[in-house]
């Protein structure tokens, strides 16, 4: 079994996020720092809208930078390996609510895949996405809404996710 707080990514993904890094770290760091130049030269610090804009956005940029870095670092490119008939990161997954008799398919991967997956993404921290993980195809499991409802999911299917 894989460990639960990996996070892998489709190549695209990595692609995109390594690109964002690139430009992040690179061409707009550099326009935010000319932006803030650009308004201390202007005087009164205090009162410039302007510098303080830049310096919020220049915070931002920054965190996001660390984040990416961080994520990059440690994505795992591909799919986890998985037991045959087992829910893991990178399926597509088909659940069934028995009390609405209802289902629903979604991608059990990061919130990075969302971005470009054509189909909607579960975290596997979610609490839908930690109840099927690791369960196998046919199995009947419960978990907790963020509401505080308990629900019952039956797991009709797993199969790779091919983009």
């Amino acid at each position: 079994m894989t460990d639960t707080h990996e996070t892998w990514l489709t190549q695209e993904a990595f692609d995109r996020l390594s690109a964002e890094l690139a430009d992040r770290s690179g061409p707009r760091r550099d326009s935010i720092v000319k932006r803030i130049e650009a308004a201390r030269e202007e005087g009164d610090l205090k009162e410039n809208g302007g510098y303080h804009a830049a310096k919020e956005e220049q915070g931002k940029n920054e965190a996001r930078v660390r984040q990416l870095r961080h994520l990059l670092e440690n994505a795992r490119i591909g799919t986890p390996p998985s037991e045959e008939g087992v829910v893991a990161q990178g399926q597509v997954v088909t659940v069934r609510f028995p009390a609405f008799d209802d289902t629903e398919t979604f991608l059990l991967g990061s919130r990075e895949e969302a971005a470009t997956a054509s189909i909607d993404v579960y975290s596997p921290t979610s609490p839908l996405g930690a109840a099927v993980l690791g369960q196998p195809v046919g199995a009947t499991v419960g978990y907790e809404t963020p509401t505080g409802k308990p629900l019952q999911v039956e797991i009709i299917s797993a199969e790779p996710y091919t983009g």
